[in-house]
């Protein structure tokens, strides 16, 4: 069964992006209920903005795991929430509340030190490649095995251009003998190309307000649940 990642959150201004662990609990709830399996979270202040401190990032995991009981929370890691490598580091040393899993993008600066950590608690790792030099990156370090999914993610905006990308860098972890489970994802309206093509590879996909707002038709989007939904059933179409 194909898994169908949902990421609620993160670098959006859409109106209905939720931010406070309680809102964030209620929308992860209306996901799952359109066909959600796994959850990508941001967490956030109590000034609205996002953090990686254990305060913030523990209240939001509690708050969903009482909505979602059972469904795997993936919790963001990324650099441009803490720039410095060092400091981000040892917000998340202080994390108490663990997540099941984490996003870990390779090309990021101290991005291995991070794996490791987290690894060593329990929590497992999603490795995210954005670029083809992230999979170069990858295939130097060895050990795949220790990922439990691989996330590839062709940021661009044009859906052809995605597409491509997309299959540039699958490509390249093929040849590099990497077998991880795969998960998929563009932004905008090309995420819908994206979807169709690794649906039809027989791959996992990711869709939520993080990443777009739009419907495979242009469509603006009023909520979460109704990009969930609208992935479920491409789902069950097979792309």
């Amino acid at each position: 069964m194909l898994d169908l990642q949902v990421a609620l959150n993160g670098d959006t201004d859409h109106p209905a992006m939720p931010r406070t662990a309680e809102e964030i609990a209620e929308d992860a709830a209306a996901c799952v209920a359109a066909g959600a399996t796994l959850l990508h979270l941001h967490a956030f202040d109590d000034d609205g903005q996002e953090s990686l401190a254990a305060g913030p990032v523990g209240r939001m995991l509690r708050a969903v795991r009482r909505t979602c009981p059972g469904i795997p929370l993936n919790v963001t890691t990324f650099a441009e929430i803490v720039p410095d490598p060092r400091q981000r580091l040892r917000l998340i040393e202080g994390w108490t509340e663990l997540p099941d899993l984490i996003a870990a993008n390779q090309g990021e600066a101290g991005i291995d030190e991070v794996t490791a950590l987290l690894a060593r608690r329990g929590v497992g790792v999603e490795a995210c490649v954005l670029a083809p030099s992230d999979v170069e990156k990858l295939v130097r370090a060895g050990a795949p095995s220790r990922f439990v999914r691989l996330v590839i993610e062709p940021l661009e905006a044009d859906a052809d251009d995605a597409v491509a990308l997309d299959a540039e860098m699958e490509a390249m972890v093929a040849a590099a003998g990497i077998t991880l489970p795969q998960l998929h994802h563009g932004i905008e309206r090309a995420s819908w190309q994206v979807s169709r093509r690794a649906i039809a590879r027989g791959h996992s996909i990711r869709t939520g307000l993080e990443d777009t707002s739009v419907l495979e038709d242009g469509t603006w989007v009023s909520s979460n649940a109704e990009l969930a939904a609208a992935a479920a059933a491409l789902i069950s179409a097979g792309g």
